[in-house]
């Protein structure tokens, strides 16, 4: 169910207040845009969903917002804000089981709640784009992606088919797409996530749509084609297209936004120009936001409250050691140098090459070496398609190289068979970017962290000597899964819920749980916080900065996040085209780039910050 009324005395009233939640701040009603009338307005709007027994929750309170024709609006706030909803409720897409009430709801003059879905399917596509952060479920995964885009092109007028292909190869090199002829002819799951997310845009943007929704567009983009992106973005702003911006990057918002409003808990807590809100935030929440971005100013910190309160806690415990101030980090090997500390994992001349559709071998990785060293991180950073996770899966173990070799401890890795492996499968371990998918959504969080405590095995009753055994040995994974989630900040509560019932940032400590369970030797960290809204990044950021101090834990980090990079590592590995560019100390390759991609990765993420850097920040 669907609603939307436009009388405030037809709807059944909220769900009853949690008394523990914080206190409701004033509504703030941002100041509307001069100039002419909005495309889209949305004036006192509140949503409710309903659960099965019929109960409802109000997730948004009192949004006020208009865009107008060449502007952009954006809307900061982390997961759960209600920031997507009212983007959705904007374009009839709120979803079921929910109930809309607003005094105006307008999309080109029209009422939202009086459109039928024969005039939704006209509108959006033709005058209303919109893009989505997760490509692989919006994308259709049956077709090509040049036959998705040009389906767009072709119910929308364009019926010539030499026309559409070279328009669909067009869009795509506009949004940064290597080989748009090849990468056309291909399915989403033959895709990078940062190909799919590309071709997602240009599909969006296909018919030249007045008004643009853009829900996180640019999370899986490297720094180098966000910045491309934008520059389209902001080029269709010039030329008129009004955009509806919902993020959580603040050097996005800052690049292609003119007016913000931050909400939290549904409501809008700071609004105005993206000068005001970002060089100086008057909202506690907006400062804690920005406070909990990860750059190369916050090396050696850590980025939370919390974060920094158990830091001098530590210190304060720990006999002989001097506190330098709850924002720094304890940690002396975190800035500095590698002293004498032996490789853990070794990788020499990497290579490997897989067979494209159009029958030719492309050498995705070529001849990459590096070292992971005890107790540090070795960050691998590059774009979409620079060959970073297929490095990853041959360090771990799971694709097999071409040419070259893995070493673990000094031993051979790589070469080894499969059951070679399996003995030392649990020194190696991996935490990825959707932890989701890679759960068992049937078992509790207890069962995942119990079962790889017992490796993956799988045991059961009938392997133990007698029944007192067996509960014994129950029992004693239980607690001790108990204690990996003390570990990372979970409580019994989380242990007893499915992945499903979980946040995002609790299913990736969940994850984090997981991969420590078999006390590893090297943790594989795959684009781990690309997906999590600012403060939950900062949160996980800081739980592996505190593993790394007090257990030494190693990592082997991937991203395509610069300021993650550099925030979290000691050693910077930078890939181009499957190839290791640049190697070396983090603070070296950040403040005296050798390589010319170096540099322009450097150069793509100077030019994205200089529009959000808040006052005072060095």
């Amino acid at each position: 169910m669907n609603t939307l009324t436009t009388t405030l005395d037809t709807v059944a009233p909220a769900a009853p207040v949690d008394p523990a939640a914080p206190a409701a701040t004033a509504p703030v009603t941002p100041a509307p845009a001069s100039g002419p009338q909005p495309l889209a307005r949305l004036e006192h709007l509140d949503v409710w969903f309903s659960d099965a027994h019929g109960r409802r929750s109000q997730v948004v309170h009192d949004v006020s917002l208009d865009i107008h024709p060449g502007e952009c609006v954006a809307v900061i706030g982390e997961s759960g804000s209600g920031k997507s909803v009212t983007a959705r409720t904007l374009i009839g897409l709120t979803g079921p089981n929910s109930h809309v009430q607003a005094t105006t709801a307008t999309v080109f003059g029209r009422d939202v709640g009086s459109l039928r879905d024969r005039e939704w399917s006209r509108i959006r596509g033709t005058q209303i784009g919109f893009i989505l952060q997760d490509a692989l479920v919006s994308l259709d995964p049956l077709r090509p992606v040049g036959a998705e885009i040009g389906e767009s092109l072709r119910v929308h007028g364009v019926r010539d088919r030499a026309e559409r292909t070279a328009r669909v190869e067009r869009l795509l090199a506009e949004v940064g797409v290597p080989e748009p002829g090849l990468v056309a002819g291909q399915r989403p799951d033959q895709l990078s996530g940062g190909l799919r997310q590309r071709a997602l845009i240009a599909s969006a943007i296909a018919n030249h749509p007045p008004l643009v929704v853009a829900d996180e567009p640019t999370t899986a983009l490297d720094v180098t084609v966000q910045a491309q992106v934008l520059d389209l973005l902001a080029q269709r702003k010039a030329d008129g297209t009004a955009i509806l911006l919902i993020s959580h990057d603040f050097s996005v918002v800052g690049r292609l936004a003119d007016r913000v409003l931050v909400m939290q808990g549904g409501r809008i807590v700071e609004s105005g120009t993206v000068a005001a809100v970002l060089q100086d935030p008057q909202h506690p929440y907006t400062r804690q936001l920005l406070d909990a971005v990860p750059s190369g100013h916050t090396r050696g910190e850590y980025l939370t409250e919390d974060g920094r309160a158990r830091a001098a806690a530590r210190a304060a415990d720990t006999p002989g050691t001097t506190s330098t101030g709850t924002s720094q980090r304890q940690v002396p090997a975190v800035v500095g140098p590698r002293v004498h500390r032996p490789a853990v994992l070794s990788a020499r001349g990497l290579t490997k090459s897989y067979r494209g559709p159009d029958g030719r071998d492309r050498a995705v990785v070529r001849e990459v070496s590096f070292d992971v060293y005890a107790g540090r991180t070795l960050g691998i950073v590059g774009e979409s398609g620079s060959g970073k996770s297929t490095t990853a899966s041959m360090a771990l173990g799971l694709i097999a190289p071409d040419a070259g070799t893995v070493l673990l401890d000094g031993a051979p890795w790589s070469a080894l068979s499969v059951a070679g492996r399996r003995d030392r499968r649990r020194e190696v371990t991996v935490v990825y970017q959707d932890p989701l998918s890679s759960f068992d959504p049937r078992w509790t969080g207890e069962r995942i962290l119990t079962d790889a405590l017992d490796g993956g095995a799988g045991t059961v009753p009938g392997l133990f000597a007698s029944a007192r055994a067996w509960r014994a040995h129950r029992a004693e994974q239980t607690e001790r899964a108990a204690g990996l989630a003390r570990v990372v900040g979970l409580a019994p509560e989380h242990l007893a819920k499915h992945p499903l019932r979980l946040s995002g940032g609790q299913r990736q400590r969940l994850s984090i749980a997981r991969a420590l369970a078999p006390e590893p030797k090297v943790v594989v960290l795959d684009e781990a916080v690309s997906a999590l809204d600012v403060s939950v990044q900062a949160q996980v950021l800081d739980l592996l900065a505190e593993l790394q101090e007090t257990l030494g834990t190693t990592y082997l980090f991937i991203s395509h996040d610069l300021g993650v990079i550099h925030h979290l590592s000691h050693e910077i590995l930078v890939m181009k085209d499957g190839a290791a560019v640049e190697y070396g100390d983090a603070d070296r390759v950040f403040e005296a780039p050798e390589h010319e991609y170096t540099k322009t990765l450097l150069a793509s993420l100077s030019s994205l910050h200089a529009h959000s850097t808040p006052t005072g920040a060095q």
